[in-house]
């Protein structure tokens, strides 16, 4: 059963009441006869039952109900309308082609809701597990430095590879970064995407200060080491791009696509947080997707830069579960719901604070 994140607290709900939930957050103000009908496909509930979990929902304050007896309605009690819970499994069980709320083009809308992604106590909790990265690294030897960051960059080059199909394994990734041997059975291509990624890290880790406020030439710069030597064109793209298992169809002209890259380098200079900065450009980057390959690359790479220029442990990604990661982002793209985005990257945040320069 996954942990889900609700308002201040970790609830852990039945796979009836998941459902519930996500019922309500795509299609809000359902009367318990309408949930029953939509449940009894997969459940065999009774009224009472389904009473009283609505009576646990409403008490948790998860939902909110509207009106009284059979004119009753329910809706979910969302602070912010980006971050409603919607359950994985259940959104994927349907085929991409039959998934009637999936938006299909790119939605300006979002860029006024992507404030105040996290709760005053989410802020409260990150401030309080937060470790100077400056001061975790100047503590140590050169030698122990030298050790562990090449044990996170090898980390980090192998798994975000990785989520992007290379099938070098972490053994062959440490060989190739450490040895600069490739292994045998892969592609070229796939060699050299994993040393991108270290020579991307080693570029930001070097100017980390040109990330603490973004600008456009420091986002293509990003992209262009990143896809070098990888028959990618470099800049912003001219021609359509598909994303294979969703109908959305990111912009396709280049001065549209250019103006919202420009819109989200400005948003992401005007939020305080870096983590709902890495929130931003790891959700906008990849939705808007301004470069011919490399997107999810760069918007992950982009993330820890911006991590790094405030001081902060950058993430390696490394034991994140790559489907769910995959569907979060479609998700996004999809229905612009970031629940499951924002709480894989405060998962990975936390992790790197446990597993690195400690």
């Amino acid at each position: 059963m996954r942990r889900l994140l609700y308002m201040n607290e970790t609830i852990t709900l039945k796979n009836r009441q998941k459902k519930i939930l996500n019922l309500l957050a795509q299609q809000p103000n359902l009367s318990s006869t309408q949930l029953n009908n939509q449940l009894s496909i997969l459940y065999s509930v009774s009224k009472a039952t389904l009473a009283r979990d609505l009576q646990i929902l409403t008490n948790q304050k998860l939902i909110s109900k509207t009106g009284k007896g059979p004119s009753t309605t329910y809706k979910p009690i969302n602070k912010h309308p980006l971050l409603p819970s919607i359950d994985l499994d259940q959104y994927f069980a349907i085929e991409s082609d039959n998934r009637l709320q999936a938006n299909s083009s790119f939605n300006p809308q979002v860029f006024k809701h992507l404030n105040n992604l996290l709760l005053q106590s989410e802020k409260t909790h990150l401030k309080k597990i937060h470790q100077s990265f400056s001061k975790a690294t100047s503590k140590h030897s050169s030698a122990y430095l030298k050790r562990e960051l090449e044990r996170y960059v090898i980390d980090l080059s192998w798994k975000s590879s990785h989520i992007e199909g290379n099938t070098y394994t972490l053994l062959e990734t440490e060989t190739l970064l450490k040895q600069n041997l490739e292994a045998s059975g892969h592609t070229r291509e796939e060699a050299i995407m994993i040393l991108n990624h270290k020579t991307t890290f080693e570029n930001i880790f070097k100017h980390k200060a040109d990330f603490k406020r973004l600008t456009m030439s420091a986002v293509i710069k990003l992209h262009s080491l990143l896809t070098q030597n990888l028959k990618v064109t470099p800049g912003i793209r001219t021609r359509p791009v598909r994303i294979t298992g969703t109908p959305y169809k990111p912009l396709s002209l280049q001065p549209q696509i250019q103006k919202n890259l420009e819109r989200i380098i400005k948003l992401i200079n005007q939020t305080k947080h870096p983590i709902e900065k890495v929130i931003i450009s790891n959700s906008l980057v990849a939705y808007l997707q301004p470069f011919m390959d490399g997107n999810k690359r760069t918007s992950r790479m982009l993330g820890n830069a911006i991590l790094l220029a405030h001081d902060h442990f950058p993430l390696s990604f490394r034991n994140i579960d790559e489907n769910e990661y995959k569907q979060a982002l479609v998700l996004f793209y999809e229905t612009n719901n970031l629940h499951h985005l924002k709480r894989l990257i405060l998962e990975q945040y936390q992790f790197a604070l446990s597993e690195y320069f400690i």
